[in-house]
């Protein structure tokens, strides 16, 4: 397990959300990347140094410091699409091989390199930038069919990372709610959202989702 390469955003005008700037385009990067925490939403910040986001109350942020999405799933959608996906182009931070990145549980943590400690927090879900930037019509749709969303990440100890750096699980909680599962609870399947409550790693907002419909 390893990663393919790390992906920086380079800022370019969202016409698909009307806001001024997107950082969905990610171009992998030479040499090492600062990994830090990088706070609460609102700021724009995110755990890589050089990058950040731009519709602040939506992403970025602890729960959102880091995204990583497969090389393996990238390479079904290339299929698919009938065009090549390079590194970076669903917008993720971290292009990994080897890794079940689906499957991993929320609360799992990755070794990545010598010193980053990450953290599953959630899976990624959809919005209307993304569609644009890949231009393909009813996108939104077919990504979450798909139920390969990737996941956000937390930082919980900083440092540095770099293309062909390995990934090892550091620590596995003791629970099955993945982060395939949690996209199918918050999106298609909305009967789900209880059995999320057996993941204490989950951002808040998701758990408050889930006790709402236990009616706790």
């Amino acid at each position: 397990m390893k990663l393919l390469s790390v992906n920086v955003g380079r800022p370019r005008p969202n016409p698909w959300k009307g806001l001024g700037s997107t950082g969905i385009d990610k171009r992998p990067v030479a040499g090492p990347v600062a990994v830090s925490a990088p706070g609460p939403k609102g700021t724009g910040a995110v755990g890589l140094a050089g990058d950040r986001v731009y519709d602040v109350a939506h992403h970025g942020g602890t729960d959102q410091a880091v995204y990583a999405y497969a090389r393996e799933d990238l390479d079904r959608w290339q299929a698919e699409l009938g065009e090549p996906l390079a590194d970076g182009t669903f917008g993720e931070n971290l292009t990994t091989l080897g890794v079940d990145v689906n499957g991993a549980l929320i609360g799992e943590r990755w070794r990545v390199g010598q010193d980053v400690v990450l953290e599953v927090s959630c899976p990624r879900v959809p919005c209307g930038t993304f569609q644009g930037w890949l231009r393909q019509e009813g996108w939104i749709k077919r990504f979450t069919r798909a139920v390969l969303p990737g996941a956000y990440l937390r930082v919980i100890e900083p440092g540095e990372i770099r293309a062909d750096d390995p990934v090892e699980i550091a620590h596995r909680p003791d629970h099955d709610v993945t982060v395939a599962l949690t996209f199918r609870a918050v999106t298609l399947e909305p009967e789900l959202l209880p059995r999320l409550l057996a993941a204490d790693a989950l951002p808040e907002d998701i758990r408050e989702r889930a006790r709402r419909r236990t009616g706790a």
